[in-house]
Order: structure tokens, then C-alpha cells, then sequence
């Protein structure tokens, strides 16, 4: 089962991405482009980063009618990225018809991975705005194993709940969780669902994605190794 540290490349434009991937001369790391990134700079900057050595999670949590996920993921399937995903609440149909759109009998298919809950989100919230009553453990698992019975390879879950999903979905089904914090960090920002790199290792994480701890240290490459060492060595 293949394991790696994704770093989280929000930024506003290329020119900012392109100077911060340019500190990586050892090892090309495993890139996350999200929502603004790509609204930013389109398509092409996927292209450019994918040339230079560096295999892209396309993070853009589709969620729409079936059939204009499809769509978009046929178009985004051209992209030859690594790993997309969309939002399990779209349920089984759009998970379905997503897989369609990409099955275009050119190469392998980038792995589909779904939205369970954003690690932004809490109990609390759960209940008082979502409206679900489940607690979020069971909750997420629910998700996760849609998202397997309709042929998904993983989901994108907080790392607390990465173990629970592997037994209810198996070892197979692949868990890509951000929420990554190091133990030394000072408030944990906007995330509420948190765990160290090693922890995560421990709590049987496939991917981690770490976007604020490497992209804003003072030496992105040095706490890059350090989340690699933590999660993999």
C-alpha cells in the first residue's frame, strides 16, 4: 500500500507555487492544487506542475448532479493528475456517474477518492447546522463505506477516524487525511480534528496532506523531511 505526505499548495497564483517547488531539489513532493489555486491560474498550472515531476491530488470536492460530475470529470480526466475527489454527500448516483466520466480507456484512472466531513467540522456543528444527529464517527464510516460499495478507491476523513474506517472498509480502501498539526505547533487554525504526522502513521493513514506547517515555515523543506521521517521512516 503506497504512503506519502501530500503538501497542501494553496496558493494564490503560479508564481508564488512554482517559486516554493523550487526549494525541492532531492524529492519531488506529492502536491495538493484545491480551489484556489486552480480558480486562480485554470488548468494550465496543473499541467506545468505535473511536468516537472510532481504528482497532483486535484482537490476540487465536486459536488453536483450526477450527470454534471460526469462531465467534469471527463474534462478533468485530460489532466492526467494522480488522485480527485468529490463530496460523498452527493451520493451513490454522482459517485457512480463520476467514475463514468474518467473510464475514458486512455491509461490508468486517477484514484476518486470522497469528502466524508471537512476536519473543519465538529460535533456541535454536526448537529446544530447539518442537521445530523448521528455522531461524526459514525457518520464519516457511513460515508466511507458508500463511497466503497460504489466502487471509490478511498475518502478524505479526519485522522481520528482513519482506523475505524480501514475496519469497516478494509486495509485496501485508501485514507488521505489532512488536519496534520505537529505536537510543537502553537492553536491548530481552522482545523478542529487534528493529529501529529506520527500518530498518524500509528492510526494507519495512507496520505497525509500538510499544507500551513510546511508552507509557512521558515524552512519548507526541513519540516517537509521532518513530516517524512515522522510518517514513513
Amino acid at each position: 500500500m503506497p504512503k506519502d505526505v501530500i503538501i497542501a499548495c494553496d496558493f494564490p497564483s503560479k508564481q508564488k507555487t512554482l517559486e516554493f517547488l523550487k526549494q525541492f531539489n532531492d524529492r519531488k513532493p506529492y502536491v495538493k492544487i484545491g480551489m484556489e489555486l486552480f480558480y486562480a491560474e485554470g488548468p494550465d498550472i496543473v499541467r506545468e506542475i505535473k511536468a516537472l515531476g510532481h504528482p497532483i491530488f486535484l482537490d476540487l470536492k465536486l459536488h453536483d448532479i450526477p450527470n454534471t460530475v460526469k462531465s467534469a470529470f471527463k474534462v478533468l480526466a485530460n489532466l492526467k493528475v494522480d488522485m480527485i475527489n468529490l463530496h460523498a454527500a452527493g451520493g451513490s448516483e454522482m459517485m457512480r456517474q463520476a467514475l463514468e466520466g474518467l473510464n475514458t480507456g486512455e491509461g490508468q484512472r486517477p484514484l476518486v477518492i470522497a469528502v466524508t466531513q471537512l476536519t473543519s467540522t465538529d460535533q456541535n456543528m454536526l448537529e446544530n447546522e447539518l442537521l445530523i444527529q448521528n455522531n461524526m464517527l459514525d457518520t464519516v464510516i457511513h460515508y466511507a463505506q458508500n463511497a466503497e460499495s460504489n466502487g471509490l478507491d478511498g475518502v478524505v476523513c479526519s485522522p481520528l477516524e482513519a482506523l475505524k474506517i480501514k475496519e469497516a472498509c478494509g486495509q485496501d480502501f485508501l485514507t488521505v487525511t489532512p488536519g496534520i498539526r505537529f505536537a510543537d505547533e502553537q492553536g491548530k487554525d481552522d482545523q478542529k480534528r487534528v493529529m501529529t504526522p506520527l500518530k498518524a502513521k500509528d492510526a494507519g493513514c495512507d496520505y497525509i496532506v500538510v499544507g500551513r506547517p510546511i508552507t509557512k515555515a521558515n524552512n519548507p523543506v526541513e519540516q517537509y523531511q521532518r513530516c517524512l521521517k515522522d510518517f514513513l521512516g
